[in-house]
């Protein structure tokens, strides 16, 4: 399995990406570069395929990645409810443009 590292060590690339999947799912979008948005879109979709399934098992697993219970709590009600006929590709990600200060490529990435 490969993934990008993006100049982290694990532990703070863990620490980023529940932070992001916390905002991800509070806002249901965020702008973010285009290297972080392609990593989450595949947590993101994993994060709703557990919540579609609904256990407490399911439950724990997500909230061992997300950082808020009222997310998870959003995520399980009303998010999951929404994808219960599709088969993944719950994300959709817009390209914005370089950003300004480094020319990092930015993207929206969305719930579909």
């Amino acid at each position: 399995m490969s993934y990008r590292k993006l100049g982290r060590n694990s532990a703070a690339r863990k620490a980023l990406f529940k932070s992001i999947l916390t905002s991800f799912f509070r806002y249901g979008r965020i702008e973010t570069t285009e290297a972080k948005a392609k990593e989450l879109r595949g947590l993101a979709d994993h994060m709703i395929t557990l919540a579609k399934r609904g256990d407490l098992h399911a439950r724990r697993q997500v909230l061992a990645d997300i950082a808020d219970e009222e997310v998870v709590h959003k995520l399980f009600t009303e998010i999951a409810g929404k994808y219960t006929d599709r088969q993944g590709g719950y994300t959709r990600i817009l390209k914005l443009g370089p950003r300004r200060g480094d020319a990092a490529p930015m993207v929206l990435i969305e719930l579909v």
